[in-house]
């Protein structure tokens, strides 16, 4: 019972100090994801607030991270661009709708569709992403508000603040584990850049971060069919995106941490946290892979820090903005790094060339598309090439074995999956004017898996009756028997269902009904 209780106060000393450094790397993140989607920082952070807290609440992956990210917001570019900032608040509320119906739809069951190599693509394309984002900070404004890349000292003194963070982060864990290892070095790192008056970027450089309560707001939009036409194509795209992060995070979560989340629960609890965002003038958001490595890495396993995170943020925007300006970029950007470096599947570039040729395949295209468009996309493509390659070998697995031929008759033995990759080399193995009178295709080995398998099986009878010959088939499940009759399949074939000998008249077609125990 001691022991319990002291595992117990572990477990919340490390979901509020891992909270507090999430906090505090969700700042410039949430900052420059609302400067991409062109909106005020404070709509962003205070997204992150929001959507961070009530999906620690009631999301399905305890220890997961919600908030702002740069999936959604390279999609609200254009409706903000195009109709203002109020759209976007609309098409945030019809967003969460969305996600909420997927939820009680159970829809979010469907991850488990997508491949291996589609996941390790996502993760290895996230990395990179997570990776890129953060090389704007090496750059300066300039003349006409041009960015340039740093240069001389002050681009040194930035690469050695962030290696001074990394190493920190690297070999702290080897003396204790009692403090986040990223906490302590953004600690550090401000220390020393404060306490020795070091002149490098630092938060306030990005955007004032002082705020006070988010308010309740309706989005100031005229409500008729004009505005919906406008915000569902937005919306409709933002939710499945959002969906599609979330879930892929959870699951990505689900195997560092050997557990299982909700993945119907998350979909349900990302929905009511944009709905509500919405109503509060936000940016919305979805799981945040980098925020939620950090999180589990520093120990933050339970609802406890994600619900710290958020109030953390809300506190630093209230009372302690001045204090946050305060931390340079350096720090923060080490810190992302770092989680660059923990997410990216090293071993991939080590096992590539022992794996088959089309899972290399799909784990490249879906890093690459990641990178260059979208998760959604990326995600995408990766399931569809990984549905045709499997498609492609299931096709060519199915054979054709000929068990019995007598004058009188001729019994074929099929194995493997009949459907639509398969339908022309099974339509290919009969000859027709070679076979007896009587065919039968013994189905104990194979099943008719589509309506494509159906529809060959129609079209080999039609092929034997139109020379006076008869189709039998046995051993179809209940299932397939049920779909022949639907679509008046019996018309030309006999289904063998009884050991007996019969006669059956079907349609001014004579059958030979045969045993079920000949072979």
């Amino acid at each position: 019972m001691f022991n319990v209780y002291i595992q117990r106060q572990v477990n919340i000393k490390d979901d509020l100090l891992s909270g507090l450094t999430v906090a505090l790397a969700l700042v410039p993140e949430a900052v420059a994801f609302s400067f991409v989607a062109g909106v005020d920082p404070l709509v962003g952070l205070y997204a992150a607030f929001i959507v961070g807290l009530i999906t620690a609440v009631g999301g399905g992956r305890p220890g997961m991270i919600s908030g702002a990210t740069g999936a959604l917001a390279v999609v609200m570019i254009e409706l903000v661009a195009k109709n203002g900032v109020e759209y976007l608040f609309a098409a945030v509320v019809l967003m969460g709708i969305i996600q909420i119906t997927a939820g009680i739809l159970r829809l979010g069951k469907y991850i488990s569709l997508v491949p291996h190599p589609v996941m390790l693509g996502f993760v290895n394309g996230l990395a990179i992403v997570i990776f890129l984002s953060q090389l704007r900070h090496f750059k300066l404004s300039g003349e006409g508000n041009v960015l340039a890349w740093m240069q001389g000292e002050t681009l040194y003194l930035m690469i050695g603040l962030v290696v001074a963070t990394m190493v920190i982060i690297h070999f702290l864990p080897r003396l204790t584990r009692a403090v986040p290892a990223p906490l302590i070095a953004i600690l550090v790192i401000s220390a020393v850049v404060i306490g020795f008056n070091v002149d490098t970027l630092q938060v306030k450089d990005m955007a004032s971060v002082a705020g006070g309560l988010p308010q309740f707001h309706i989005p100031m939009i005229p409500l008729n069919w004009h505005t919906l036409s406008v915000i569902w194509p937005y919306s409709l795209i933002l939710a499945a995106i959002g969906l599609l992060e979330s879930l892929m995070t959870l699951s990505l979560v689900d195997e560092i941490t050997e557990t299982r989340g909700q993945s119907n629960r998350e979909c349900f609890g990302q929905g009511i946290a944009n709905v509500v965002a919405g109503f509060f003038g936000t940016m919305g958001g979805c799981a945040m892979i980098g925020q939620s490595m950090i999180n589990v890495n520093s120990g933050g396993r339970g609802r406890l820090s994600g619900i710290s995170a958020a109030i953390f943020l809300l506190l630093c925007i209230l009372f302690g903005s001045k204090y946050i300006e305060m931390i340079p970029l350096a720090a923060l950007v080490g810190v992302m790094f770092m989680v660059v470096l923990s997410t990216f599947e090293w071993s991939c570039i080590r096992i590539v060339h022992k794996m088959p040729r089309a899972d290399a395949f799909v784990l490249v295209l879906v890093s690459g598309v990641t990178v260059f468009t979208d998760l959604a996309i990326a995600v995408a493509a990766g399931v569809i090439v990984s549905a045709l390659v499997f498609a492609w070998k299931s096709g060519k697995t199915i054979q054709l074995n000929l068990l019995v031929e007598t004058p009188r008759l001729c019994v074929y033995g099929l194995s493997g999956p009949l459907f639509f990759g398969s339908v022309r080399k099974f339509l290919e193995s009969f000859d027709p004017h070679k076979d007896p009178d009587n065919v039968v295709i013994d189905f104990r080995h194979s099943k008719v898996c589509d309506q494509s398998g159906l529809e060959a099986i129609k079209s080999l009878s039609d092929r034997y009756f139109n020379i006076g010959k008869r189709l039998h088939l046995k051993h179809l499940s209940d299932e397939c028997r049920s779909f022949l009759k639907s679509m008046e399949v019996f018309v030309g074939v006999n289904v063998i269902k009884k050991p007996q000998f019969r006669m059956v008249q079907s349609h001014e077609r004579l059958s030979l009904a045969l045993p079920e125990t000949e072979p």
